[in-house]
């Protein structure tokens, strides 16, 4: 794992799953990086794209940085892909976010 300024970075992992429970659970493969998180949401970049998780009382339960495997716990309200078609910069898709 490298820990730097803009997130934390995750072993490469070509293969994405998700698996969520009673809406309290979210396990998920293939993240690449997590960019951002706070208690109401998560950005993050898996190997099928970038991926926002948006609910109440979020935390980071488990992290494991050489398979890429996240667990988020807390109340989960949304899960959404964002492609974005213009770029694949990460700027574009944070300026995108905030409109």
């Amino acid at each position: 794992m490298n820990d730097t300024a803009n997130g934390f970075h995750f072993e490469t992992n070509p293969y994405h799953n998700l698996s969520l429970k009673d809406r309290k659970v979210l396990e998920l493969s293939g993240v690449k990086l997590i960019d951002s998180f706070d208690a109401n949401e998560f950005l993050m970049d898996t190997s099928q794209g970038w991926m926002v998780v948006h609910g109440k009382d979020l935390t980071l339960a488990k992290m494991d940085t050489d398979h890429g495997d996240v667990i988020i716990k807390g109340v989960i309200d949304s899960i959404e892909y964002i492609t974005n078609k213009k770029g694949n910069g990460k700027e574009s898709l944070i300026s995108r976010l905030f409109k």
